[in-house]
């Protein structure tokens, strides 16, 4: 048998000829017998049974009866012409009918001799029947391959209107099955199929297809989700070790004294322990010789921006610069102003760096860059501009870091002749098994508890019906000397709609709040940057008790005082839009509260949605719910979701495997990082035939 008998095109399989080929190609990517082979089935219905058809229920289920066509008769009274079947098991008789294909059924069928038929009941007038069945003369029927669960496929309406229909499917994977058993060759190694009681792979393909009871189907289930994320999981492992060898990094040996100073005497809190191992996995990075590349997740307000800058200083002790760049310039700011503040005293040269900031202030800051002058130097894309020159940048730090495209982080990386250390944080928390399927070439530290002294914020689902009393709450509040956010939607489609609903809650707004007693800002993306920052700083400064806005404050904007988040039509806010919404509260030491409004009548999921936001105050228990409703592309985006096409394998439902699969191949690399060993071959060799065109094997072997 020809080794590459999977390769071959699908043309040349028994049962298909050039037009089914051409369909198979067009509608569901199958080019060779290798894709056809792992086309999967998405169910199974059980045929372990037959039915007798006095026993039939209205139950709309697929059922498999044994009998007879004892006539067979075209519709007279009926627009569309049919062909119905009397079928009898001699006791009881049931129509079956066809609408298409007609012709041929009626040639095909055999009269008074023995079928098996199966297909989905139907009921009208109490009279039961199956359109368009499977049948087979019972003979071949039990010559054949028994299956006990029937495999389903996808299909679309194109082909099934040309005849490739679930059964055609099933007998051209087992035409491939009858010559491909020498050819189908173990990927794993011995050890790895020991340890989790493997099926051998020949045996696992076969039974995901044709599979006779459940206990096989869960064998072959779990021996072809493991081995994909296997090799997925081999991938990143591999490429971060590249990248390690490869790209050599600046050595931080020293925590000297600016780090030690900033510690004893400007730290005002104790980091939480979640912080110090975050700050220790940073260190061991910065001590390897190789270029860090980090992903840090922590909640809204887990204490990222400390974490930074501690990296920072140990950055500057050893006489080296750092970046942290923002995605808004109301962000840079506030990263400006509180790290200047953390380290007054310490004659570190804090500078920023944004779209606003002037021809002549450019110049003299460019000129300090470039001496080596600026220890801290914030800002926006701005800092990523060709005429930003560093003397020496050694740590660059991305804040939000989907907001920031890999082109754009890898101009970061020009900014030296060896690329600096690069750690990236988001406080949009993503699920671990997400994060291992998407940054798995990074690695990942996770800030999981808040601060001590960090009180939870209080989340409500309110309707409009409860407006006045909310608005009493309100003003509650602000007699206590708080602030108010309210907080419109904004939908990319509908920005007319969207500013006319916002400029209507601001008007609702002023006739219940008039200006005698209270002040309002306003805030959206149709004002210029100068407008947005003076509101902003009204805001900031308490000379405004209440900011009415569209999600341009999502990010970042930490205002100690404001204690109540209002979102206004929450039922059209995605789960992490929420979350990061009320993590604009809840900054100071007062109770702090979250109202969730909107109409009575809303659909389950956005029901799902409020109700988690109610019950947790946990980012990354959120983000799991997210994953759940909207699947892992939708959270990540577009770009993607090509990471996340697994043939088999479901990150929300398989984690335990994922999870498995990760540190079996770490642990592989780590004991045998060229694949050298004779009982590693067989995961080599696949593992070059995945990866083929791609540049990793490239570096290893």
């Amino acid at each position: 048998m020809k080794q590459n008998y999977l390769i071959t095109p699908i043309d040349y399989l028994k049962g298909v000829g050039p037009n089914r080929a051409d369909l198979l190609k067009s509608e569901l990517k199958v080019f060779t017998y290798k894709d056809l082979l792992y086309n999967f089935p998405f169910r199974y219905i059980d045929k372990t049974k037959y039915h007798k058809i006095s026993e039939l229920e209205n139950t709309n289920s697929y059922v498999q009866i044994i009998g007879k066509f004892i006539d067979l008769k075209y519709s007279s009274n009926s627009k569309v012409k049919r062909l119905i079947g009397i079928f009898s098991d001699e006791n009881d008789e049931i129509e079956i009918v066809w609408f298409k294909g007609t012709k041929w059924i009626e040639k095909s069928i055999q009269l008074n001799k023995k079928y098996v038929v199966y297909g989905k009941l139907n009921s009208f007038n109490n009279r039961f029947s199956i359109v368009h069945p499977e049948s087979e003369i019972l003979e071949k029927h039990n010559k054949s391959l028994k299956i006990g669960l029937l495999p389903i496929y996808s299909s679309t309406e194109l082909l099934s209107s040309k005849g490739i229909n679930n059964k055609l499917l099933r007998d051209l994977v087992y035409n491939i099955f009858e010559n491909s058993e020498k050819t189908i060759k173990e990927n794993l190694n011995r050890n790895l199929n020991e340890k989790y009681k493997l099926i051998p792979r020949y045996e696992a393909l076969f039974n995901i297809h044709f599979p006779k009871n459940q206990l096989q189907l869960s064998k072959a289930q779990f021996r072809l989700k493991y081995e994909e994320f296997f090799f997925i999981q081999l991938q990143f492992v591999f490429k971060n070790l590249i990248n390690k060898n490869k790209f050599k990094g600046f050595n931080f040996l020293k925590v000297g004294q600016f780090f030690n100073d900033f510690y004893n005497n400007n730290l005002e809190f104790e980091l939480t322990n979640a912080q110090k191992n975050v700050i220790r996995d940073i260190r061991k990075d910065f001590s390897t010789n190789s270029q860090m590349n980090r992903l840090l997740q922590g909640d809204v307000g887990s204490g990222k921006t400390i974490v930074a800058l501690l990296s920072c200083l140990i950055a500057i002790d050893n006489n080296y610069q750092t970046t942290i760049i923002a995605p808004t310039e109301i962000l840079a700011q506030q990263h400006y102003n509180s790290i200047k503040n953390s380290v007054e005293g310490l004659k570190i040269n804090v500078e920023i760096l944004t779209g606003s900031t002037t021809k002549k202030e450019r110049i003299s800051l460019f000129d300090d860059l470039k001496s080596g002058q600026i220890n801290i130097l914030i800002g926006t894309h701005a800092v990523l501009e060709d005429k930003v020159i560093f003397k020496n940048l050694g740590l660059a730090i991305i804040d939000e870091q989907h907001r920031f495209g890999v082109a754009q982080r890898s101009k970061l990386w020009k900014k030296n002749n060896t690329p600096p250390h690069i750690l990236v944080m988001t406080a949009t928390p993503i699920p671990r098994t997400l994060a291992m399927s998407v940054y798995g070439d990074l690695d990942i530290s996770i800030i999981d508890e808040l601060p001590p002294g960090r009180k939870l914020i209080n989340t409500v689902h309110r309707t409009d019906k409860n407006r006045l009393k909310v608005f009493r709450f309100l003003k509650d509040e602000i007699k206590k000397g708080r602030q108010i956010y309210i907080v419109y939607p904004l939908i990319e489609e509908s920005k007319k709609m969207d500013y006319k609903d916002l400029m209507d809650g601001y008007e609702s707004i002023v006739r219940e709040f008039p200006k005698e007693n209270y002040q309002i800002s306003i805030l959206h993306g149709k004002m210029k940057n100068e407008d947005k920052s003076y509101e902003m700083k009204r805001f900031k400064n308490g000379e405004t008790q209440i900011m009415v806005s569209t999600t341009v404050i999502e990010v970042g904007v930490n205002i100690p005082n404001a204690s109540v988040m209002v979102i206004e039509s929450a039922e059209r806010f995605g789960l992490s839009q929420l979350h990061q919404l009320r993590g604009r509260v809840g900054r100071g030491s007062e109770n702090s509260f979250c109202i969730l409004m909107s109409k009575y009548k809303i659909s389950n999921e956005a029901k799902i949605r409020i109700k988690t936001m109610c019950n947790t105050n946990d980012g990354f228990k959120i983000s799991e719910v997210d994953m759940n409703l909207r699947g892992p592309g939708n959270i990540l985006g577009t770009q993607q979701s090509g990471l996340l096409n697994f043939k088999i394998a479901d990150i929300i439902k398989d984690q335990d495997i994922l999870e498995l699969a990760r540190q079996d191949a770490k642990s592989l690399i780590t004991n045998d990082p060229q694949l050298r060993h004779t009982d590693n071959q067989e995961i080599k060799n696949e593992y070059i035939k995945l990866n083929k065109d791609s540049i990793l094997w490239k570096h290893i072997s």
